[in-house]
């Protein structure tokens, strides 16, 4: 009686087969993953900036005005998170006076912008804005609220003393998709039509 002797294991096709599957897996999985990621990170601004809206809300019921804040951090973080500055007491235009401190690193720049627009004697008005350049192409990607007078009327002018751009949202507000225009007032949203938008 023969015994036939059973060998067990993978051929080198096999194998070969095996890998090119999950090559092609990987190469699937990982650019959707990085895109995951950095949509996750956009969520980070909105974030924020609801709470920059909230913190002026609060500063204004108990001083009539609204903070102007510095860009913040100093430097455009390039797609990495980037240290979010100690505190600087007696700051006459920062996010300490204000009350705003996210947690942890941040990958958006923040900002806000205040004027008297309605003719009072405090700044009445306010843009705050989040910029970043998430996926490192140069294309900003820039999230805003517009503050709306009490009037209803649009938020900062185009411009303030010296020429100095207001803000990068149009005062007129947010980017409506609808609309196709920038008139969403007191609402987080994009500054413009490709705002938000990138190749993620």
């Amino acid at each position: 009686m023969a015994h036939h002797r059973h060998t067990n294991g993978f051929s080198l096709i096999e194998l070969m087969i095996v890998v090119a599957i999950l090559g092609i897996l990987a190469a699937i999985a990982v650019p959707s993953y990085l895109r995951f990621q950095l949509r996750a990170r956009t969520g980070e601004g909105k974030t924020n900036l609801a709470a920059i809206r909230a913190a002026e809300g609060g500063y204004f019921g108990e001083y009539q005005t609204y903070v102007a804040a510095a860009p913040t951090p100093a430097a455009l973080p390039s797609g990495a998170k980037t240290p979010w500055p100690a505190p600087a007491p007696g700051c006459p235009a920062c996010f300490d006076q204000l009350g705003f401190r996210p947690e942890g690193e941040v990958v958006f720049q923040y900002e806000v912008v205040a004027a008297n627009a309605g003719g009072g004697p405090t700044l009445d008005v306010f843009t705050a804005s989040a910029v970043a350049d998430l996926d490192r192409d140069g294309v900003l990607q820039i999230w805003g609220y517009v503050h709306a007078l009490e009037t209803g009327a649009g938020g900062l002018p185009s411009t303030l003393a010296g020429g100095q751009p207001a803000a990068p949202c149009a005062p007129t507000g947010t980017w409506d998709p609808v609309a196709n225009a920038g008139i969403r007032l007191d609402t987080v949203g994009p500054c413009e039509g490709t705002s938000g938008q990138s190749v993620f």
